[in-house]
């Protein structure tokens, strides 16, 4: 598998909270950040190490190869979280790395950070 992506980030809840919201997204309606998109699917758990690692499935039909990996780290009162994309062969245009990027970042970074209150 080739590395495509990644991202490290702080996030605000402690990583029990964060590795429960990458587990299970619809677990609180309340906070629902997992929005997907008409070309995107749900995500299996492929693998987890609680409160540590959430290994996804892809989300992406046209390309079901890719793998999701979070990396959970406790930093205080803090998380920082980084998600890493893997792929299979061949390797995606810089276009499609860009697009799949923003939208795993967009997901994370954005839906879920602000379902926590930033």
């Amino acid at each position: 598998m080739h590395q495509v992506a990644s991202r490290r980030r702080s996030q605000p809840p402690p990583a029990r909270f964060l590795f429960e919201a990458l587990i299970d997204p619809h677990r609180e309606p309340i906070r629902h950040w997992l929005d997907l998109r008409d070309n995107e699917i749900e995500p299996t758990i492929i693998e987890s190490v609680e409160p540590e690692l959430v290994i996804w499935s892809s989300i992406w039909p046209d390309r079901p190869d890719a793998i999701i990996r979070f990396d959970i780290e406790a930093v205080g009162y803090e998380t920082t979280l980084c998600w890493t994309l893997f792929v299979d062969d061949p390797v995606p245009t810089e276009s499609d790395v860009v697009r799949m990027r923003k939208r795993i970042n967009t997901l994370i970074n954005a839906n879920l950070r602000f379902t926590f209150g930033q």
